[in-house]
């Protein structure tokens, strides 16, 4: 059976793959997603803890994250969507960064004044008073909790940088499910519970791909935006040798604890702490959420099926994070039964995502996105859109990359910065926080 003929496929309904689904729409194109999930958002997306913020080390992963975080403030103008449907919505709750050596804040600050962020540094005092409870002592750097060192005094205090317009988006799920229905307002279809197992081509032209069921469907333009199975999705293609960047699939879990009151009584902001390895945000109900930042200290939970991966929480990493939370928070309990949920990211080199064109003609990728690229998704589907664009026109995008102007910010973002063949950068942050 021969499904179509669409002009695009997007395999992987995720917040990426439903946001690149809306603007290939948007193009006039008919599109359908392939999702071997039973809806939208139910992979990585639905572990993610949709944390919105602008720290990136690149004035490329600045601008988008600024950029993207207008499109979440102007959610229902963005979606265009008609009728009565619950939709996400941004928290703003405003992010700190503490001042650990890994965090870069002089770097991060010159980088916000250049694409218009608003930032405001804290010293200690500052500190403390806009966040009771916090301890701001310098423990630099990470180490196991079961090290006698993790329970060494501090050696000084730490300062800050606040951003006032960062927050989260209150359910990540929901908003890939927004994405996908303004897609398929605009005719996308979606295929769940379906998995794609051959990807055609013709010579050096993608051609279409075939499903489990047998079906094939034609397209000349293919997107991978499978997440975790990315990097199988590419072996399919034949695609990846003239990569220099690699993607690989990484459990990790975020972790719920009920929140100290200094902290709710503060407003709860996003904290990053690469001083001690670990983040935290408001959730509902007065609770946490506790994530890693992936400290040298903790050994990465590499996987080679992301299928095989166990979604449960183990009290060992629960432990760690947590405890690594109660140091910067004393008033943290640490539950004995470990609560919150694990998935499985798809983790770059270098931490950036790649966004582009492959060897393969009209097969793309928006892959190497997870942990820390759900906030910038609504413009990574306008990024797609464009680079599809004008690659399908005949431009070069290896030899002279695309570049994006943004709507709102009016910040430009040369896209080679998210190049498949990119240098990966001796200073790449090479965690989490990109």
């Amino acid at each position: 059976m021969t499904i179509g003929p669409p002009d695009a496929v997007v395999v992987g309904a995720g917040v990426i793959g439903a946001a690149v689904a809306l603007e290939l729409a948007r193009t006039g194109r008919q599109v359908v997603v392939v999702d071997k999930a039973g809806a939208a958002g139910h992979g990585s997306t639905g572990a993610s803890s949709a944390i919105i913020r602008f720290n990136y080390s690149t004035f490329d992963g600045v601008a988008t994250a600024w950029e993207a975080r207008h499109l979440w403030a102007s959610w229902p103008d963005h979606l265009r969507l008609g009728g009565h449907r619950p939709l996400a919505a941004l928290r703003r709750t405003g992010a700190v960064l503490l001042d650990a050596p890994g965090a870069g804040l002089s770097a991060a600050t010159t980088l916000f004044e250049r694409a218009g962020v608003p930032y405001e540094r804290w010293d200690a005092p500052t500190l403390r008073g806009r966040l009771p409870g916090i301890d701001p002592g310098r423990y630099w750097p990470p180490k196991p909790v079961d090290d006698d060192a993790f329970f060494a005094g501090p050696a000084g205090e730490l300062g800050a940088v606040f951003t006032p317009d960062a927050g989260f988006v209150d359910d990540p799920q929901l908003a890939a499910q927004n994405l996908a229905d303004a897609a398929g307002g605009l005719g996308a279809r979606f295929l769940f519970h379906h998995t794609v197992v051959a990807v055609d081509r013709q010579a050096d032209r993608v051609v279409g791909v075939r499903l489990a069921d047998g079906a094939r469907i034609a397209a000349p333009v293919v997107v991978n935006a499978a997440g975790p199975w990315s990097g199988g999705l590419n072996r399919l293609a034949g695609v990846g040798s003239d990569f220099t960047v690699g993607v690989r699939p990484l459990r990790e879990e975020v972790h719920q604890v009920a929140a100290p009151s200094g902290y709710t009584t503060g407003g709860g902001p996003v904290v990053a702490d690469l001083d001690l390895g670990t983040y935290l945000r408001a959730a509902s109900g007065g609770q946490l959420l506790v994530g890693g930042t992936q400290p040298a200290c903790d050994p990465p939970e590499w996987i080679d099926d992301p299928d095989e991966a166990d979604p449960r929480p183990t009290a060992r990493r629960f432990r760690a994070q947590v405890t690594r939370a109660a140091r910067r928070f004393p008033e943290i309990g640490v539950p004995g039964r470990p609560l919150g949920v694990a998935g499985v990211y798809d983790a770059a080199d270098d931490w950036t995502p790649i966004y582009d064109r492959t060897e393969l003609d009209g097969y793309y990728v928006a892959m190497g996105t997870s942990g820390n690229q759900f906030k910038n998704a609504p413009l990574v589907g306008r990024y797609l859109a464009a680079l599809i664009d004008r690659v399908e026109a005949g431009h070069d995008h290896d030899r002279e990359p695309v570049r994006y102007r943004c709507e709102h910010t009016g910040n430009v973002v040369d896209l080679g910065a998210f190049s498949r063949r990119r240098a990966v950068r001796a200073d790449a942050a090479r965690t989490v926080m990109g």
